[in-house]
């Protein structure tokens, strides 16, 4: 059997790759390697239609082992994180697939608010793969499940203390993708004095990210527009991302979200260490406008794990990544994307009257293509002489007008090839070329 954990936990197509099965065993996994016995888990999940079955078999899992369990209900990925660090709980589990389609979901862990590293990944892999030979317990050592919500009020209230008056009055628009922020943000942001019109936020187990979110924040984009607003917030099936759009209806991806966020604090001088950290998929207009600005940009393989690895080395605050998954050390462990949506709220607010749209339009953009190439073998890219002397040649040509970037896909059978620049028509011809000898050396 091939791994399990992905680069965001495990990942399938409910109840075909991600069974019943597999939950009750990974929450037996937990439960006994993450000292559970006498101590609660806490368990979250998004609005797909088998989020409670998966949920069940999960909790009946731990219990068999001893560990409690404290069942959330519909909740965000950072809410679960913020449970499971300021709660007495061995670990948290969250069952969510993120952005994937309905079909899909996943179990992600977390202990001390934050994702599990490798190590601990393995170790509960190995578990799983024998946990008929874990013990069991009697009646009287069996963990008890309940359902309770205090955790959810608490996040709540993180997060409106994040805020403070920042949003009062504030005209704007949200796209909860019919998943976890549906429950959480519509809520929120008129409490915090935000005039808000709300998008996607009915959830029917089987339209979570369809056509919207921050995959398709296209409805947002024009909601604002019709109807004025000073910007929208796209979130994803579980909320850790977030993709704006300003008051033209002009998408603010994640690198221009956390160039305004670092470029503000630059000047604030409240970015420690001058430092934004962002992943090797980011443009590289973004390292222009923070060098400019006096500061520097940190690159790190792709994935949220490897930002903030990245950010506690580095003694870093904020990082993140191109797709909207940002993380701000000295608020949260974790990418939240309600919180980013604050924090943008109030980069834009400290500017001076400037608007979002302004405020991006500071991030220059280097043209960029990116191709994702089918390919058998996606891992043998670097090995094949080949088609490796080709990138080699491409980089030799760009020289520093450019960078390529070529890696394998974490979940298809894909090789993605990133290919940056000045000249458009140049990077168009790099990036095809490779993808051709791609398709005929790696298949």
């Amino acid at each position: 059997m091939g791994r399990l954990f992905g680069t965001d936990g495990i990942r399938g197509v409910a109840n075909v790759d991600l069974t019943p099965i597999l939950a009750y065993d990974l929450g037996r996994a937990v439960g006994y390697l993450l000292d559970g016995a006498g101590r609660s888990v806490v368990v979250g999940q998004d609005t797909r239609r088998s989020g409670d079955m998966l949920v069940a078999a999960l909790s009946a899992g731990l219990s068999a082992v001893g560990a409690d369990v404290v069942e959330l209900g519909v909740v965000t990925t950072p809410c679960l994180a913020f449970a499971a660090a300021t709660g007495d709980h061995a670990a948290g589990v969250m069952v969510s697939a993120s952005h994937n389609p309905a079909e899909d979901n996943g179990l992600k862990v977390v202990s001390g608010g934050r994702k599990v590293d490798d190590e601990v990944e393995d170790q509960l892999e190995r578990l799983i793969f024998q946990a008929d030979a874990l013990p069991g317990r009697g009646n009287a050592e069996l963990g008890r499940i309940r359902h309770d919500t205090a955790e959810v009020d608490a996040y709540a209230e993180h997060l409106r203390e994040a805020a403070g008056d920042a949003l009062q009055g504030l005209r704007i628009a949200l796209d909860c993708a019919n998943g976890s922020a549906a429950a959480i943000a519509p809520d929120l942001f008129r409490r915090l004095g935000a005039e808000t019109t709300v998008l996607h936020a009915e959830p029917d187990g089987a339209n979570i990210n369809q056509g919207s979110g921050s995959t398709h924040p296209e409805a947002l984009a024009a909601a604002v527009v019709k109807e004025g607003l000073q910007m929208g917030f796209a979130f994803d099936g579980d909320a850790d991302r977030l993709i704006a759009v300003d008051e033209g209806g002009e998408i603010v991806d994640g690198d221009a979200v956390m160039g305004i966020c670092a470029l503000q604090r630059l000047a604030a001088g409240t970015l420690r260490n001058g430092l934004l950290v962002a992943t090797v998929m980011s443009n590289g207009g973004l390292d222009r406008a923070i060098e400019a600005a006096g500061g520097r940009v940190l690159r790190t393989p792709v994935g949220d794990r490897h930002v903030y690895e990245a950010m506690e080395r580095a003694d870093a605050l904020v990082g993140g990544e191109q797709s909207g998954h940002i993380i701000f050390r000295d608020r949260a462990n974790t990418g939240d994307g309600m919180l980013t949506a604050i924090e943008l709220v109030k980069a834009v607010g400290a500017s001076g009257g400037a608007t979002l749209g302004e405020l991006a339009r500071q991030i220059s953009r280097l043209p960029q293509v990116v191709i994702n190439s089918a390919v058998r073998h996606k891992d043998s890219w670097e090995v094949d002489p080949v088609f490796a002397a080709a990138v080699a040649r491409a980089e030799a040509r760009l020289g520093s007008r450019g960078r390529i970037l070529v890696r394998p896909s974490g979940t298809e059978p894909k090789i993605r090839i990133m290919v940056e620049g000045d000249q458009l028509d140049e990077i168009n011809e790099i990036a095809g070329e490779l993808d051709e000898l791609a398709r005929a050396r790696l298949n």
